[in-house]
């Protein structure tokens, strides 16, 4: 593995005192690209957001480190600012601030420096083009109105602006029609291939990965890594699902209960 961006060391995950991810560890090389599969309760959202730092997730034990530096404390705004990014599954509306103000806004944030409106508005539209966004959609409040579709292009546009070290992707092809999904992987393979950015794909399914190169897909189940593969293991699970992975680990789902 190249140097390690991302390591996860056996931590122990609690929401309203109920344990949800168990002695999980995963470790994320720069420029890598991860994907984390497993069945619907299984812990994939959880592992993102507590990464992260949301507040709501305790980590009861273990370590996260990021870029050589011990983030397990840090709030989640420190965290966005060493070049961390989480893509909601549900993106929320933000009325009163557009998605230009926004974007620009944030870069200031991240970086501590002032953002040049010229080549900030150039490259804006650059991107907006790569995700067929009408132009006219970076003055519209955040997901004001948005469908489902804008809603989850409006979150890859902030990827590709922001060009964080490393990108949570959390169910981002949830609810999309055959051609939004291959914008929005479009637009990941932009930023794969450009930015040189780690990726960590949160999915329970396999479309928006058919143009991505995937370097290694882990299987979760009941809150622990039960198998880890190479992009191949994706066909695995496209073919055969998680029952042949989940009989062969012998744990049960909920719905096997």
């Amino acid at each position: 593995m190249s140097d390690k961006l991302l390591d996860i060391q056996d931590i122990f995950v609690n929401i309203d005192s109920k344990q949800v991810l168990k002695n999980l560890s995963i470790q994320v090389g720069k420029g890598e690209t991860h994907v984390l599969m497993g069945p619907n309760g299984a812990g994939k959202s959880t592992l993102g957001n507590t990464i992260m730092g949301n507040p709501v997730y305790s980590l009861e034990k273990g370590k996260i480190f990021f870029d050589g530096q011990d983030i397990t404390d840090l709030s989640t705004d420190k965290r966005a600012k060493l070049g961390m990014f989480l893509s909601f599954q549900n993106p929320l509306e933000v009325p009163g601030i557009s998605v230009e103000t926004f974007i620009r806004s944030s870069l200031q944030q991240l970086t501590g420096e002032h953002v040049k409106l010229f080549q900030f508005q150039k490259t804006l539209k650059a991107n907006m083009e790569l995700l067929n966004m009408d132009p006219l959609y970076a003055s519209r409040d955040i997901n004001v109105g948005f469908s489902g579709g804008e809603r989850k292009k409006s979150e890859i546009l902030q990827l590709l602006m922001l060009n964080p070290k490393l990108a949570i992707l959390d169910e981002t092809d949830s609810g999309l029609d055959v051609d939004a999904v291959r914008t929005v992987s479009k637009g990941i393979e932009e930023y794969q291939k450009t930015q040189n950015g780690a990726l960590l794909i949160i999915t329970h399914s396999t479309r928006i990965l058919e143009s991505l190169h995937v370097d290694y897909t882990h299987v979760i189940v009941k809150g622990k890594i039960v198998k880890t593969g190479d992009g191949s293991l994706v066909d695995e699970i496209n073919k055969n699902g998680f029952e042949k992975i989940i009989a062969e680990c012998g744990e049960k789902t909920e719905q096997d209960k």
